[in-house]
């Protein structure tokens, strides 16, 4: 496996595939652990994190974990290419900035897993799966927790759980989260109501790159803030039989109401969408988003076919900045990356020049 590879196929959660992927786009769970031994990332050596990384990689490498692994160090990795980790939800910002010798990421070739090493703790491993599929993601990261752990030592204190640099995550370590399109709740105005709901109940709500980001494109990650007194199971439980079905529940009602109360300028953002997408000569990152959201939408209430919902979904990606950069073959920046943007999607849409 290459990043080039990356570049060019869909990850399995990228397929539009899982179940209520109209609405989610994808589940994640990750884990956070620590070597017993060693102090946290923010506090140890450089020659304590260059130690931490051998063992882990040896572990991870050795593990079986799946029939492909890729293990990428950061230091030697090329800036675009750790942005383009970043664009694939791999990696986060705060791992791909990092100039430390001792910092990596592990991927499998169908992108389910990416374990980073050295990034606020010594080991983040998380699964994405492909629309609601927690209880499949929670599964598969147990068990690549488990093969790991049978190698090395974990920090866990029988009264608090597992031990973790941030407070936040002490306990089970695991954060679950959605990917979820809600262009609905956008146009008619309740998206805040959701926001302050998700809050009210310790629930985090960030953009399409996770914290610090913007919800551009209408896309929304949702996850739980606290993992201390409660097990994975309750966790688990919470997001799949009550968060996630009434977002589900809120964002079809919004559709439904568009349709029926506004069905002409629903069509009409729609159409604007297809249009400028296969007829723009230049298009801005953050503009793009926008039309590929209100495009999806048209595709999922069948006001478009043709044009499928991976497309779609490979286009929120594959017109970032990293990923042109890759398919382009060189450096793209300010018109050139407009004029790149606008000829990729125009072809990928299977719209003639």
């Amino acid at each position: 496996m290459t990043l080039g590879r990356i570049t060019t196929n869909a990850g399995e959660w990228l397929r539009g595939a899982g179940p209520r992927s109209d609405v989610v786009l994808s589940s994640r769970v990750r884990l956070a652990r620590n070597l017993a031994g060693f102090p946290f990332v923010s506090r140890s050596s450089r020659r304590q994190r260059e130690e931490i990384l051998e063992r882990c990689r040896d572990q991870i490498m050795n593990g079986q974990l799946a029939e492909n692994v890729l293990w990428v160090g950061l230091v030697e990795c090329p800036q675009v290419d750790c942005q383009l980790l970043v664009e694939r939800h791999l990696i986060s910002r705060q791992h791909a900035r990092a100039n430390d010798l001792a910092r990596a990421v592990a991927v499998d070739t169908n992108e389910t897993f990416s374990i980073m090493v050295n990034e606020e703790d010594h080991l983040r491993i998380a699964v994405l799966r492909s629309g609601v599929q927690l209880a499949e993601a929670f599964e598969q990261v147990n068990r690549i927790d488990n093969i790991i752990e049978k190698k090395l030592d974990y920090a866990f204190s029988k009264r608090f759980g597992y031990l973790t640099a941030c407070p936040t995550n002490v306990g089970t370590g695991m954060r679950v989260s959605v990917m979820l399109h809600l262009p609905a709740l956008k146009l008619t105005g309740e998206i805040d109501k959701v926001r302050r709901a998700a809050r009210d109940i310790h629930l985090a709500v960030r953009g399409l790159f996770g914290e610090g980001s913007e919800a551009h494109g209408d896309l929304y990650q949702i996850s739980n803030q606290t993992t201390l007194g409660r097990s994975e199971q309750e966790i688990l439980s919470e997001f799949e039989h009550t968060v996630v079905p009434q977002i589900i529940a809120y964002e079809q009602q919004a559709r439904q109401a568009l349709l029926q109360q506004r069905s002409v300028q629903l069509d009409d953002k729609i159409w604007r969408a297809w249009a400028i997408l296969t007829q723009a000569r230049m298009l801005g990152s953050e503009e793009v988003l926008t039309l590929l959201s209100h495009l999806r939408l048209g595709v999922n209430l069948g006001r478009i076919q043709t044009v499928d919902i991976q497309t779609i979904n490979e286009l929120f990606l594959l017109s970032q900045p990293a990923h042109l950069q890759k398919i382009n073959g060189s450096a793209m920046e300010g018109a050139v990356r407009r004029q790149g943007r606008a000829e990729l999607i125009r072809r990928r849409l299977g719209a003639a020049d």
